[in-house]
């Protein structure tokens, strides 16, 4: 069962539906995966930003990043 906890993120899901959303709607476009904001040296979360990168069938490239206002 879903729960819809006021303290819960959902940075994660929002990133993947839209990275979903190019990958199965524009078959011509390219989508990477989705990057977590990780420390450089240590790994660790520093924030629920995700981002990931968009190809359009021209070569240009975009950047998506999702993250709490």
């Amino acid at each position: 069962m879903f729960v819809h906890d006021k303290n819960v993120v959902y940075c994660d899901l929002i990133a993947d539906h839209m990275r979903d959303s190019v990958v199965d709607r524009l078959f011509t476009w390219k989508a990477g995966s989705v990057e977590l904001d990780l420390h450089p040296q240590h790994g660790y979360f520093q924030s629920t930003k995700k981002t990931f990168s968009v190809t359009d069938p021209n070569g240009r490239q975009y950047k998506v990043t999702v993250e709490e206002a």
